[in-house]
């Protein structure tokens, strides 16, 4: 097929990786402008455009999709297929019904579950134990589009953001192959999602991370995974920040406050929770690496007693 392909982070490269290598033409791949990133703010290409480079893929960045340059501009490709994965903007009519096989997306999550923005770390956060991804003929809603094809992915116990990331990412690359061999053969029946009632798995931001020690231990636990690497979840000790990237939950009650140093040991510390603790095992302070806690007590002084948040 001839495919414009519209997507814009890491894990979009893999299924653009995935289409060429099936042979599919690939005649654009169009993706957010470029922006400018770190302490010198140069500009910084987006993951997908790297990508396309090395294949000799056309790069188009439009600001606005829905612009009319934009439409005759992606109409000239006579493009067969628009493979749309993470790009960043609502698609106008124009351009979902623009070729033969309209546009499917690659969605990280088992619709109708987790339509939305990050569907990967709310699944983790939210305790699921599957989650997985769907190919969908888009429309004009958000995620609300006929259902093409599934693959389920187990949350593991100790799953992160991260990890379940490139999971998905690597699954999503193959499901989407076969889509497009499936709508070619004429061998898949769309399945509407019909007007249920589902899980939106809305933005993350910083704010999110900020650790609510009256919440559950598992809940707690679960947010740390679910938001590492980005955007951590974090609580404050000694007026610092201090992010936490891995803890085990205890099943100890205490009449502490939640948020109070419970216990301290060689290794790791123990902190109340609204319930049972919760032991912190690896963390970060401003201006220092992520480090296990062990290594973190023989150069700081932790003490019992003390109130985190």
């Amino acid at each position: 097929m001839k495919v414009i392909f519209m997507g814009t982070p890491d894990f979009s490269v893999g299924t653009l990786e995935a289409l060429v290598a099936a042979g599919h033409e690939v005649v654009l791949a169009v993706t957010q402008p470029d922006k400018p990133k770190g302490r010198g703010k140069e500009m910084q290409y987006t993951p997908v455009k790297e990508c396309a480079l090395k294949y000799n893929i056309p790069v188009y960045q439009p600001r606005r999709v829905r612009e009319p340059d934009c439409i005759e501009e992606l109409r000239k490709y006579e493009a067969d297929i628009m493979v749309v994965v993470a790009f960043g903007q609502i698609l106008p009519k124009d351009i979902l019904e623009m070729t033969e096989y309209g546009c499917v997306n690659v969605h990280a999550s088992l619709l109708p579950k987790y339509r939305g923005a990050a569907p990967i770390q709310w699944s983790i956060i939210d305790g699921e134990e599957v989650t997985g991804v769907t190919t969908m003929q888009m429309n004009e809603g958000l995620d609300t589009g006929d259902m093409l094809l599934k693959v389920e992915i187990p949350i593991e116990e100790k799953e992160t953001g991260g990890s379940l990331h490139d999971k998905l990412a690597e699954a999503g690359a193959k499901l989407c192959v076969e889509t497009l061999e499936g709508l070619q053969a004429g061998t898949i029946t769309p399945i509407p999602q019909g007007e249920t009632t589902t899980s939106y798995a809305k933005m993350l931001d910083k704010q999110l991370g900020n650790i609510d020690w009256s919440k559950s231990g598992v809940e707690i636990e679960r947010l740390i995974r679910g938001l590492s690497p980005w955007p951590s979840a974090y609580t404050n000790w000694n007026d610092k920040v201090m992010k936490i990237w891995d803890a085990s939950c205890v099943s100890v009650e205490s009449d502490a406050r939640p948020g109070t140093i419970i216990q301290v040991t060689k290794d790791s510390f123990l902190v109340k929770t609204g319930e049972g603790l919760l032991e912190v095992r690896e963390l970060q302070i401003p201006g220092k690496k992520r480090m296990d806690a062990g290594a973190f007590l023989r150069g700081y002084q932790v003490k019992e007693g003390e109130v985190l948040g």
